[in-house]
């Protein structure tokens, strides 16, 4: 079936919105709201308050935006409940951002090929697919890897040797992954992706650097999306995981050796550096940098341009290079604010005391 090109069935891309009409009543119902007003009315898509039409959504999730929220065009908006104020229909619920990010998945459900193996992909004779596998052109799988049941790997993937990629998944074009590394269930790799390079181990020898063999694996856990261009190296020993339910951004390095909890956010241009240990629902913001063999505890939160350079305590809310409490950090930046004045009020000391000594010496 891998060379058959009846077993390939082409679906239009993701370009252009889906016209999906839902009543607003059936949408409070998906999301477990209470509609206030029509809840007949014929929604179409969901739009920002500025764009959205009359047959659109809309949502207000920062109370700042109302006045913008009172001249939007929007049919109805999604809002918290008890907000005051609005002269048009309002679907009521407790968290309208998440309530927004289900009401997208409805309007505008995923498009996915139809199963098969595109004719120009390579795949050795012992890869095993399961049921309703898509694998797009180009793709080349290595010996002894597997497929899980409804993953989809789109064109110009590279996938290694003795590599598992579970149920669900989604590996976007130009994804390499390399030997051994494990995906779970409903992972999401998007472009560029590199998962299991070579970590960066080097000993030192007269004649220079000798590179240390990097023989572990990549594990990612189920749940896990990680953003384009992101890079995951291969352990030196054992292990480089990624916890269940954890997302990383853009343009991430996650060094070999690392453990990364479940449900960390990893936001654009983090460095976590080798066997660096990230507990469950750790926040690192962008361009955080965490230093080797360093542990972070559960719920740790860390504010953009950071340098975590000691270990963090479970519940810490730390900013600055080096981190430090978010808190002290600020009170900091007060005073370094001050120490203009701060100079000119010394200077000012410094000639008064400058003129009593002079006077002094005067008088004897």
């Amino acid at each position: 079936h891998r060379r058959d090109p009846a077993a390939i069935r082409r679906q239009p891309g993701r370009s252009g919105k889906r016209q999906l009409s839902h009543r607003l009543g059936e949408l409070a119902e998906l999301v477990g709201g209470t509609v206030v007003g029509d809840a007949e009315l014929e929604i179409e898509g969901l739009n920002t308050l500025e764009e959205a039409g009359p047959r659109e959504l809309s949502f207000l999730t920062n109370p700042r935006y109302l006045e913008r929220a009172r001249t939007s065009r929007a049919a109805a908006l999604v809002v918290s409940p008890g907000l005051e104020g609005l002269d048009r229909a309002r679907l009521e619920v407790e968290n309208p951002y998440l309530a927004v990010a289900r009401i997208l998945t409805e309007l505008h459900p995923p498009r996915r090929p139809q199963p098969g193996v595109h004719p120009t992909a390579e795949l050795d004779d012992s890869v095993e697919l399961g049921a309703d596998v898509s694998v797009g052109a180009f793709c080349s799988i290595g010996a002894g890897s597997s497929i899980g049941e409804g993953t989809v790997v789109h064109p110009h993937v590279v996938v290694g040797t003795e590599c598992r990629i579970g149920a669900g998944c989604v590996v976007h074009p130009l994804v390499s992954i390399y030997d051994g590394t494990i995906l779970g269930r409903n992972v999401i790799v998007h472009s560029g992706v590199v998962l299991g390079a070579d970590g960066f181990g080097y000993a030192q020898s007269d004649r220079g650097h000798v590179k240390i063999p990097q023989v572990g694996r990549v594990v990612v856990e189920d749940e896990v999306e990680i953003g384009a261009n992101s890079t995951v190296d291969r352990a030196m020993l054992r292990e480089t995981r990624v916890g269940r339910g954890s997302k990383i951004d853009n343009l991430v390095m996650v060094a070999h050796n690392v453990e990364i909890g479940e449900r960390c956010l990893l936001i654009a241009q983090v460095g976590v550096a080798g066997s660096a240990r990230l507990g469950d629902d750790v926040v690192l913001a962008g361009q955080v940098g965490v230093v080797g063999h360093m542990d972070v505890g559960d719920g740790v939160q860390v504010a953009s341009k950071s340098a975590i350079m000691k270990p963090a305590e479970a519940g810490a809310e730390l900013a600055g290079v080096p981190a430090i409490d978010s808190m002290e950090w600020r009170r900091q930046l007060v005073r370094l604010g001050r120490l203009g004045d701060l100079e000119k009020r010394v200077k000012a000391l410094e000639r008064e005391l400058a003129d009593l000594v002079h006077e002094s010496n005067g008088d004897e």
